[in-house]
Formats: C-alpha cells, structure tokens, sequence
C-alpha cells in the first residue's frame, strides 16, 4: 500500500518499469504467475521470493491474498457486480 498517488499509478500500468524495489518485483511477479495459472507455480517459485527476504510465512500471505483477490474478483464479475444495469 502506499499513499503516493504516482507510484501507484505506475504499478498499476506497469510495475515492471514502477520504480520499485526488486523484491516488490518478485513479490508482483509471483502474484501474476499465480493470476495467470496456480498450477505453474512450485518449489522454484517460493526460492526465488526467499532469496528477496520473504519467509514462508510471508509467501503464504502473498499467496493467500492474491488468491482471495483473483477469487472475489471472478464472484464479481459472475455476479455483474460493476457493470451498469
């Protein structure tokens, strides 16, 4: 989270070039992998977030909140939430 309105702004149209540190990348990385297909993530993943200084209890909460994120998102869509009537 962060209360500078231009550096998310440059995340959410492209962290790659966000000035941001290199574990927020990998951090951002795994969560798109994981968005883009849970099944592709394994062991090499969760070396690579380590080697950034996150724990395993650290990736768990990656994985727990960009899943619960990737979840409610397809709830809402299914339910039309957002869209105009």
């Amino acid at each position: 989270m962060t209360l500078d309105e231009d550096l998310a702004k440059a995340i959410a149209v492209d962290y790659e070039e966000a000035p941001i540190t290199a574990a927020e990348r990998a951090m951002l990385d795994y969560a798109g992998k994981l968005t883009a297909d849970a099944t592709r993530i394994g062991p090499h993943d969760h070396v690579i977030l380590r080697t950034h200084g996150f724990d395993d209890r650290a990736i768990l909460q990656i994985t727990l909140i960009a899943s619960w994120f990737n979840y409610i998102n397809r709830v809402a869509d299914a339910l039309g939430v957002g869209r105009g009537a």
